[in-house]
């Protein structure tokens, strides 16, 4: 058993305890395995067990609700936003232990389940996703570069602000323990209103990058964004040169890295930032896939009254995300 669970099966009794006697009312698992490209086992032990542990723990406690965070990475790729009804296909193996985590979950006898399912959570302090764009980009800025995409704009990825992750998960929390119906658990898609958000890749020669990109096909909000944030010239690249790109993606991946990760650590010093910063422009190999990540969150606020404080992507919100950076000495 890898260690971190050892010591949980230790500590349940710690965990859940409360000085007064009383227990919780709600419990949240944001925990597991978020790195891409892991071995299965290491998912098997850091996401599936830990989700099974605690909601056992869960209902052994009669917690009104246990919400368990899952990706809406489980769905199988549309661009038309997925529904909870709709086909399930992960297409990372995070995905695939998440799923079976659901599953497993969802047999446990006595738990007051729900499941939410994100977007790519972006915001103030995160370090997945959007974090790994912006530093790709400010590598890109300060070698002069140009950017340059594949794929086709409409390749959708969507997201969704941190802070409204926060708040859907005390609504559910509080929505399942006054109206809920209990079987079967009940499931939403957290996601951005805007569902706008593409993701294109750029590639190039082997001495070239690649990189990615947000933008909005109506009016390019986010692509205008970053192109005044960072002040880089951005084109796009023909399907030829996107399939080739595909079809060699170990090697420009590989490539990529190699070339991104010393002038980041250049920065990094010339900036004096900090060692614990958890941010890189480090590329996992399984984002860059042409698959859409496209949610309809409007179930969730039919059934609980829910409204986004950010419902799309904007300038404003990157400003905030490298403006947040800054304040933890993170950004160079």
């Amino acid at each position: 058993m890898d260690r971190r669970l050892t010591v949980l099966a230790e500590n349940l009794e710690r965990i859940f305890n409360r000085a007064n006697g009383r227990e919780f009312d709600y419990v949240f698992n944001c925990g597991g395995e978020t790195r891409f490209s892991q071995e299965d086992e290491v998912y098997k032990a850091r996401s599936l067990s830990l989700s099974v542990a605690l909601g056992k723990e869960a209902a052994r406690r009669k917690v009104k609700c246990f919400v368990e965070l899952s990706t809406g990475i489980v769905y199988k790729p549309d661009a038309k936003p997925r529904k909870e009804t709709d086909r399930l296909k992960p297409w990372l193996k995070l995905a695939k232990w998440k799923l079976q985590a659901e599953e497993e979950l969802s047999k446990i006898e006595d738990l007051n389940l729900c499941i939410l399912r994100l977007a790519h959570v972006y915001g103030p302090y995160t370090s997945k996703f959007l974090a790994t764009i912006l530093c790709l980009a400010r590598v890109y800025q300060s070698e002069e570069s140009e950017m340059k995409w594949l794929w086709d704009r409409d390749l959708r990825v969507n997201t969704v602000h941190v802070e409204d992750v926060a708040r859907a998960m005390w609504t559910a929390a509080e929505w399942y323990a006054k109206s809920a119906p209990k079987t079967p658990p009940p499931i939403f898609n957290i996601s951005d209103l805007g569902n706008t958000c593409e993701f294109c890749i750029s590639w190039q020669t082997p001495t070239q990058k690649l990189t990615w990109l947000f933008h909005s096909p109506a009016q390019g909000t986010v692509a205008n964004a970053l192109n005044e944030i960072f002040k880089i010239p951005m084109t796009f690249q023909g399907s030829i040169v996107s399939h080739f790109a595909k079809l060699h993606l170990d090697s420009v991946v590989d490539d990529l890295n190699d070339e991104i990760l010393d002038p980041w650590a250049d920065l990094q010093a010339e900036a004096g930032v900090s060692d614990t910063s958890p941010l890189s422009p480090f590329v996992e190999k399984e984002l860059l896939r042409d698959n859409d990540l496209s949610l309809d969150a409007g179930l969730f606020i039919k059934e609980t009254g829910f409204q986004y404080r950010h419902p799309k992507l904007t300038k404003e919100e990157v400003e905030d995300v490298i403006e947040s950076y800054r304040r933890m000495n993170w950004w160079p």
